[in-house]
């Protein structure tokens, strides 16, 4: 959705806030943690004609930390077999 196109209804009535400030919101509302101490702020894509959001991590060097904290999808896979 960030190029402006649903993928899912394939609607171009694409919004977003991601000039907003303080975009974490109150009590870290629009923020996933990324450990105790560190909260990543999120930029929301909104399709008006069908209601889906997409998320995406506002800072790119959020993503290096995420990348040192949490597991990978592949490696929790692994441990389930």
């Amino acid at each position: 959705m960030k190029q402006g196109k649903c993928p899912k209804c394939g609607s171009v009535s694409i919004y977003s806030a991601v000039d907003l400030p303080l975009k974490s919101g109150p009590f870290g509302s629009n923020s996933i943690p990324i450990s105790l101490t560190a909260m990543a702020a999120l930029d929301n894509y909104v399709c008006v004609d069908c209601g889906l959001v997409e998320r995406y991590v506002a800072e790119a060097y959020m993503l290096k930390k995420i990348s040192k904290k949490w597991k990978p999808v592949n490696e929790t896979a692994d441990d389930e077999d």
